[in-house]
């Protein structure tokens, strides 16, 4: 039985759309907006300070990962910082590869920036379940990954961009596989550490067509009715029958996507008796019929 972290990285069809190598020496900030999209962040050597709003600036160093599921507003800075509104020297010295500050001192940090993608049309649900922020550092594994991508960058060798994103790719689900524990924000990664709660999620993600029912995910749970139902909201974040509904809507959404599946086929799997009550839901749930949105959806496929 797939865990449930592998079924939402696999909807989620993450990847790393966009990276650039910086640069950075002497005292320098850089601020931008990104309007909600996957914001990522490297250090492939040195340190540096980031600020993402709404969020505690942190002091980032070598082998340090960061991923901002939703950004909107980041900034990056050398520890002595000039005064807000004074930009840095910006040379592109090479096809993806910016220097900031001035060219004269030794650079401070080396950082591999950028923005990842989500493939999934329900990205949405499945980045609220996610921490705001996510941290990742002195983990043997993802270290390794940051020395090969610094060795790719250095090397310059043919094929380079796709071995990046590879990486990159392999760096995302990383992260989010360290970041799963009890110490995290709520969601599912928080979820997933308790034993109990991890239960019953493994069963929503591999069985959406059960008719589940509170008292049957307690059961999965080894837990009373109460205990399971504010123990998962408060773990979770969210009602154990809305994350069903919303995992359920986030897989239809899936499916509509594909050619020669209909609403019927849908509807019966992922736990819909009719195709007339998925169709309800479904258009409660997304503000349009299922048939209008595959039809949307598959249109822009071609």
């Amino acid at each position: 039985m797939s865990d449930p972290l592998t079924l939402v990285v696999g909807l989620l069809q993450s990847h790393a759309s966009f990276s650039k190598l910086v640069i950075a020496g002497g005292a320098w900030a850089v601020r931008r907006s990104d309007e909600g999209r996957p914001f990522y962040c490297v250090v492939l050597d040195g340190s540096c300070r980031l600020s993402v709003a709404g969020q505690t600036p942190i002091a980032l160093h070598r082998g340090d990962f960061v991923l901002v599921p939703a950004a909107y507003d980041v900034a990056a800075s050398s520890f002595d910082a000039p005064p807000d509104g004074i930009e840095p020297e910006r040379v592109e010295i090479s096809p993806g590869v910016f220097r900031l500050g001035s060219a004269d001192v030794l650079p401070n940090v080396r950082m591999l920036v950028g923005h990842c993608a989500f493939g999934s049309n329900d990205a949405d649900l499945l980045v609220s379940l996610l921490p705001q922020l996510m941290l990742v550092r002195g983990q043997g594994r993802l270290t390794t990954l940051v020395e090969l991508l610094n060795e790719e960058w250095h090397a310059n060798r043919p094929g380079r961009e796709v071995v990046v994103a590879r990486l990159l790719e392999v760096l995302l689900i990383e992260a989010l596989r360290c970041t799963a524990g009890p110490t995290a924000p709520p969601g599912l990664l928080r979820g997933l550490a308790d034993d109990r709660l991890a239960a019953a999620l493994r069963q929503i993600h591999c069985r959406p067509r059960q008719a589940w029912t509170v008292i049957d995910l307690a059961r999965e749970a080894a837990l009373s009715r109460s205990t399971f139902f504010e123990r998962f909201r408060r773990e979770v974040g969210i009602a154990p029958m809305e994350y069903l509904l919303g995992w359920r809507m986030a897989l239809a959404k899936n499916l509509l996507r594909q050619e020669k599946i209909g609403v019927a086929e849908v509807a019966e799997q992922i736990g819909y008796s009719s195709a007339s009550t998925f169709s309800t839901a479904f258009t409660r749930h997304v503000g349009i019929p299922p048939i209008l949105y595959a039809r949307e959806q598959r249109g822009k496929l071609h």
